[in-house]
């Protein structure tokens, strides 16, 4: 009984595993000819590459999207790491309670219900004209509760009393923070920054709503499909943010767990 659990298990994992990266796989593999329909193979090349590269347009809207998911991605990951460290050492169990629910906010809020409030939000102000500005924003605010997300577990494996330790000691808590809470957070940190990357790199009704005239790859993705269909070129785009992102979840991975091995063995 035992036996057939376990090859059930097994086979689903596999069939999960197969429903999530064999489109991905067609995708890629017809990124290398030039047929505009799946299906149709018209020779290996690698002209649908030179057309991304060669296109300037495309790569505007790459760049942007690199230029708003890293700097969003940044101050996220700054501002998500505090608030875990304030919301993790709040006494008030209530107060954290609610500090834990009102952070998670736009995790579970609909995109288009945050799309639309940031767009009344900038033009009740009008103090700041959509664009760069207004993307970064909007990027960092809805990325925030995947670092706390990410920070907040760590932090409960540490020893509660770390922090107070390094004040009685005669640290700052600034010092103390950085010194003593700071270097055990950063896998997580590390691991919050990625997620948040990607997650700024692949949003586009939030982008649609505050983008202003910067073009990012989803809007780019929307607007070609829209008046043109689904262009050859963009199977090797789609292509390559795919390598792209997996190149830096692999990265962090192998940093996360180089970081427990050490760990493990200063131990």
């Amino acid at each position: 009984m035992n036996k057939v659990k376990k090859a059930l298990c097994k086979a689903f994992i596999y069939l999960m595993l197969a429903l999530i990266y064999l489109p991905i796989l067609v995708l890629v593999v017809y990124s290398f000819t030039t047929s505009k329909s799946i299906g149709v193979w018209n020779g290996f090349t690698f002209s649908l590459y030179a057309d991304v590269f060669a296109d300037a347009e495309m790569m505007s809207a790459v760049g942007n999207s690199l230029f708003v998911a890293l700097v969003s991605s940044l101050l996220a990951t700054l501002i998500g790491t505090l608030a875990a460290v304030g919301i993790f050492y709040t006494r008030s169990k209530w107060y954290k309670s609610l500090l834990n629910l009102t952070s998670q906010v736009t995790m579970v809020n609909a995109d288009i219900v945050t799309g639309v409030s940031f767009m009344m939000l900038f033009l009740v102000f009008g103090l700041i004209p959509k664009g760069y500005l207004t993307l970064i924003i909007a990027h960092t605010v809805i990325t925030v509760p995947y670092v706390i997300m990410n920070v907040m577990p760590r932090l409960s494996q540490l020893n509660p009393n770390l922090y107070e330790a390094g004040l009685d000691l005669g640290a700052s808590p600034v010092r103390t923070f950085f010194t003593v809470l700071l270097p055990q957070l950063v896998p997580s940190m590390i691991s919050g920054f990625a997620l948040a990357f990607t997650l700024s790199l692949d949003d586009f009704v939030i982008t649609k709503f505050v983008n202003g005239d910067v073009g990012t790859i989803s809007t780019y993705l929307y607007n070609k499909i829209a008046k043109k269909g689904v262009m050859p070129q963009l199977r090797a785009l789609s292509a390559l943010i795919f390598v792209a992102i997996l190149a830096v979840l692999v990265a962090v991975n192998i940093f996360s767990h180089k970081k427990r091995v050490k760990e493990g063995g200063l131990k």
